[in-house]
């Protein structure tokens, strides 16, 4: 690797056939005839809440992998080793390295820990931990490794595909203005932000009430609400409308009590839809 990348920089081989690595470096390189140097760190941004900074979400690593396919298939690189490489800012270089690991998981079909390993190798240093979505000091760590893990389960178990992800259906509907929902597991577990009263802006920031969300339900056979917060609505606006509704209160940020989850596991086990 040294005929390409000064022995300063961070670099790791991706894969078996030496075309793709992942570099971490303080100035932005220039391509050569032998090498095509990209990097994401101002194009795919994480949108925080407070401290959290990541990881990416599923369509970021859709557009990444999209990206990075058509690098390894283009013509006019096909002689040029590909560098994917980030910054030193310790929150860009671990979401750039979750996607290309996550590439690696996907279509290099790599384990988790083999691509974990690989953007290990090397004099590197130790990548930061994503956190949760909170002011305060976090309670736990989530690794890479956390998030390759959960993406190969994903694909075990069919949660999504790329081959029939539709990146443009979940980029609409993930935006607060649209419903801020994604289907967590496609045609059962459906996450979306706790209704208002009544829909508004305020603030500059969309609220929803439960009525808003009652053609997507319907559409897609939703039958259950659990709600896992205060309660700033009425219930009785969603079973009027022919849905089930349950209150599982539990902390925001916290973990729920064995009780909640054997509670959330009964109801996902005996609902329709």
């Amino acid at each position: 690797m040294g005929n390409f990348l000064s022995r300063e920089n961070k670099v790791q081989v991706i894969s078996e056939s030496d075309r793709l690595y992942f570099a971490t470096l303080r100035n932005r390189p220039k391509s050569t005839v032998n090498t095509h140097y990209f990097s994401i760190d101002e194009e795919l941004v994480y949108e925080n809440f407070y401290a959290d900074f990541g990881p990416l979400n599923l369509a970021m690593v859709y557009r990444y992998c999209c990206k990075l396919n058509k690098k390894l298939k283009s013509y006019s690189l096909s002689r040029k080793k590909i560098v994917h490489y980030t910054c030193f800012d310790q929150r860009k270089r671990a979401n750039a390295a979750f996607l290309i690991g996550a590439y690696a998981v996907i279509y290099l079909k790599k384990t988790p820990e083999e691509a974990y390993r690989a953007l290990l190798s090397g004099s590197n240093a130790p990548y930061l931990p994503f956190r949760d979505a909170s002011f305060g000091n976090c309670t736990y760590n989530l690794t890479i490794l956390d998030c390759l893990q959960g993406i190969r389960k994903g694909l075990q178990h069919g949660f999504f595909d790329f081959e029939t992800f539709d990146v443009d259906e979940y980029e609409h509907y993930e935006r607060v203005e649209n419903g801020d929902f994604n289907w967590i597991v496609p045609g059962k577990f459906l996450a979306f932000s706790g209704p208002h009263p009544k829909s508004k802006i305020e603030n500059g920031y969309p609220l929803h009430a439960p009525e808003a969300y009652f053609p997507y339900f319907k559409k897609h056979n939703v039958t259950a609400v659990v709600r896992l917060n205060k309660k700033i609505y009425e219930a009785k606006r969603f079973t009027d409308a022919g849905f089930e509704h349950y209150d599982l209160f539990f902390i925001d940020g916290s973990t729920p009590s064995d009780n909640i989850v054997r509670r959330f596991l009964n109801i996902c086990e005996n609902t329709k839809g």
